[in-house]
C-alpha cells in the first residue's frame, strides 16, 4: 500500500479542483485534472476543458515549459496511453522529462487501464496510484460506468408537491416548483450527455429539452453562450407520433428519435436521426395493426436504448419525462439516481401521481432508494437517492 504525504494529499485534491471547472463542458470525455510540482511548488497546472481539445497533462505541460522537468505529476486519472483524437498524455509525459507520476485511480477505459502507467515506467519514470482515489470517481460516476458495464450512468428527474403530485386532473402543472429548481434542473442538463423523455411530454408539453443558458444562474460568469455545449435530446416514440412541426425541431440541435418502424413519410431536418430498436415483446402480426399505447407488448426495449447511448459514448444520461416512462425505467432497474424537487404544496387526492409502476402491488415489491444528499433550492427540497438494483 503506497504512503502518501500531506503534501501529496494537497496536491491532489489541487489537481481534483481543477478537473471540477470542466463539470459542464467536457462531456462525453472524463473530467481530469494535472497539477506539477517541481521543489515542492507548483510549476504548471490544467484540466481536460473539452473533447477534442488538450488533454490536463497536456495543459499543464504547455504552463510549466522547461520546469517540467525532473518534476511530479499529480494526476486525477492515469494519463492515456494511446492516440485518439490527441496523443498520448504517458508520452507528453516522457518527452517532457516527469521524474514521478501520481495517479488518483487506474483508467477504466480498457484502452489504457494500467498501459499509462507501465509506459511511464517502462521510461524510467516511477508512479504510485489510490491518492484520493474516491474523490476521483466521484468525478466520472458516468465515465467509469459505461467504460465497466457498456451502459451510461442514469439519472431520472422527478418534481412533484410534497404529496406527490405532478399536474392537476385537469394536466396543469405550471409552475409547481421553484424558479431556483428549474434553474437548478438546468444545471443538471448542462452536465448531461443526453436528456432523454418520452413522445406524450413532448407533445403535451412542446418541450425543447434544451439548456437555456438564460436559467443557468451564476454558471453564466463561467460559461460563455457561445461555448454553452448542448446534450443530444432523445425522444422515445414507439408509435411514431412526432412531426417535424413540433418546437422540439425547432432548435437546431442533435435529435435522437427511437421508434420502431422508421416511417420516412416526413421531411425531418438535418439534425434529426431516428433508430430502430425492437419491442419488449415480439408482436405477432394482428398485434401490430391493433396495439396501443397502453399494451406491454407496444413498449420499445428501455434497455436497448440505454445500450445505443452508451454505443456513442453518452455516458451520463438524465431522464425527464411523464410518469409511465419514468416508472418503467425505475421498475427495470435502468435508473443509477433518482434527483426529486419536492414543492411545499398539497395538490389533492385528484391530482397526477408521480410514477406509474403499475406492477407494485405489494410493500415488498416497493423500490429501494439510498437517500445521498438532501438540501434547499428556492422554496422546494432537492433529494438525491441511489437505487438499489439488486
Amino acid at each position: 500500500m503506497p504512503t502518501f504525504s500531506i503534501q501529496d494529499y494537497q496536491y491532489m485534491q489541487r489537481a481534483i479542483s481543477l478537473a471540477k471547472r470542466a463539470h459542464y463542458t467536457t462531456s462525453p470525455n472524463p473530467r481530469v485534472g494535472c497539477v506539477l510540482v517541481l521543489n515542492n511548488k507548483i510549476v504548471g497546472e490544467g484540466y481536460h476543458v473539452k473533447a477534442g481539445e488538450g488533454h490536463a497533462e497536456v495543459n499543464a505541460l504547455k504552463q510549466a515549459g522547461s520546469l517540467a522537468k525532473n518534476s511530479t505529476a499529480y494526476v486525477t486519472l492515469e494519463p492515456c496511453s494511446h492516440y485518439g483524437r490527441t496523443p498520448p498524455c504517458a508520452e507528453g509525459l516522457i518527452k517532457a522529462g516527469v521524474k514521478h507520476v501520481v495517479a488518483a485511480m487506474v483508467d477504466p477505459n480498457p484502452k489504457v487501464s494500467g498501459n499509462g502507467l507501465k509506459m511511464l515506467e517502462d521510461a524510467g519514470i516511477t508512479t504510485q496510484q489510490g491518492l484520493l482515489e474516491q474523490e476521483s470517481r466521484d468525478l466520472n460516476v458516468g465515465f467509469i460506468q459505461l467504460m465497466t458495464t457498456g451502459f451510461p450512468y442514469v439519472r431520472c428527474k422527478l418534481a412533484a408537491s410534497i404529496d406527490g403530485k405532478t399536474a392537476m386532473a385537469s394536466g396543469e402543472s405550471k409552475w409547481i416548483t421553484s424558479p431556483e429548481a428549474r434553474r437548478d434542473v438546468q444545471r443538471l442538463r448542462a452536465q448531461s450527455c443526453a436528456v432523454v423523455s418520452g413522445a406524450d411530454s413532448v407533445l403535451f408539453d412542446q418541450a425543447k429539452m434544451n439548456v437555456r443558458w438564460s436559467e443557468l444562474g451564476q454558471l453564466q460568469e463561467f460559461y460563455k453562450e457561445a461555448s454553452l455545449r448542448q446534450p443530444v435530446r432523445v425522444v422515445i416514440d414507439s408509435q411514431n407520433r412526432l412531426s417535424p412541426e413540433l418546437a422540439l425541431c425547432k432548435i437546431e440541435s442533435p435529435l435522437i428519435i427511437f421508434t420502431h418502424n422508421i416511417e420516412n413519410t416526413h421531411k425531418w431536418p438535418y439534425f434529426v436521426e431516428h433508430i430502430s430498436v425492437p419491442f419488449t415483446k415480439k408482436l405477432t402480426q394482428n398485434d401490430t395493426k391493433n396495439h396501443t399505447q397502453d399494451n406491454e407488448k407496444s413498449k420499445l426495449d428501455l434497455s436497448a436504448i440505454l445500450f445505443a447511448l452508451g454505443q456513442r459514448g453518452f455516458n451520463d444520461v438524465l431522464i425527464e419525462s411523464g410518469a409511465r416512462l419514468a416508472g418503467a425505467f425505475i421498475a427495470q432497474n435502468l435508473v443509477d439516481e433518482l434527483i426529486l424537487y419536492q414543492a411545499p404544496k398539497l395538490m389533492g387526492a385528484d391530482g397526477k401521481s408521480l410514477l406509474n409502476m403499475p406492477n407494485v402491488q405489494a410493500l415488498s415489491q416497493a423500490k429501494k432508494l439510498t437517500f445521498s444528499d438532501v438540501r434547499i433550492v428556492g422554496d422546494d427540497i432537492r433529494i438525491t437517492a441511489k437505487t438499489n438494483k439488486n
